[in-house]
């Protein structure tokens, strides 16, 4: 359980699901009909959906790459965070916009595995968040070329990794898109 005080609610948290950076990402239809699912259900059950966008210098503002993807449409009214770095945090107001709607619990899922989803989750944990990452619903490029693992292996040990993450009055979970909960604490 969350170590932020009054903090009941949960939230689904959609990184970087922009075109240039789920450009060719692994199994990438299906990460985004899983994210689209998450998105759904957040909706019906009243769980506010926050949208992350990273800008740099391969991903100006403005910029096609830059958009959201085409499959995933947010709506008016759900916060979208402006971010420069990996973690979703750093140099952001999500911290604020998550104490205002007393989340301390988060749902991740988008982009990529290996970068910005492992440091936003890693940034949540350490901030007294417990994190739920998706297994079936974040992705990553094909980095071989640069000396990486294969996008799939990629994936496979972040899933891994995080399963068997731990901290006291924290949870790390894996679970597939199915197995998502939306259920706030108990109070």
């Amino acid at each position: 359980m969350t170590t932020l005080t009054g903090r009941p609610n949960v939230a689904l948290l959609v990184i970087d699901a922009q075109n240039g950076v789920l450009a060719g990402a692994d199994a990438r239809d299906s990460v985004l009909a899983n994210i689209a699912a998450l998105v759904a259900r957040a909706r019906t059950d009243g769980v506010p959906v926050i949208w992350v966008q990273h800008t740099d210098d391969g991903l100006p503002r403005g910029s096609e790459e830059w958009q959201l993807v085409p499959e995933l449409s947010r709506l008016d009214g759900e916060p979208l965070v402006h971010k420069s770095y990996g973690d979703s945090f750093e140099a952001t107001g999500l911290e604020q916009l998550l104490a205002a709607q007393a989340v301390g619990r988060l749902v991740v899922a988008g982009g990529q595995s290996d970068a910005c989803v492992r440091a936003t989750i890693h940034g949540a944990f350490t901030r007294g968040y417990d994190v739920t990452l998706v297994s079936d619903a974040h992705t990553a490029g094909d980095r071989t070329a640069d000396g990486g693992p294969p996008a799939g292996q990629v994936i496979a040990h972040t899933n891994l990794y995080w399963s068997y993450h731990s901290a006291p009055g924290r949870t790390a979970l894996t679970v597939p898109t199915p197995e998502v909960s939306f259920a706030p604490y108990p109070n």
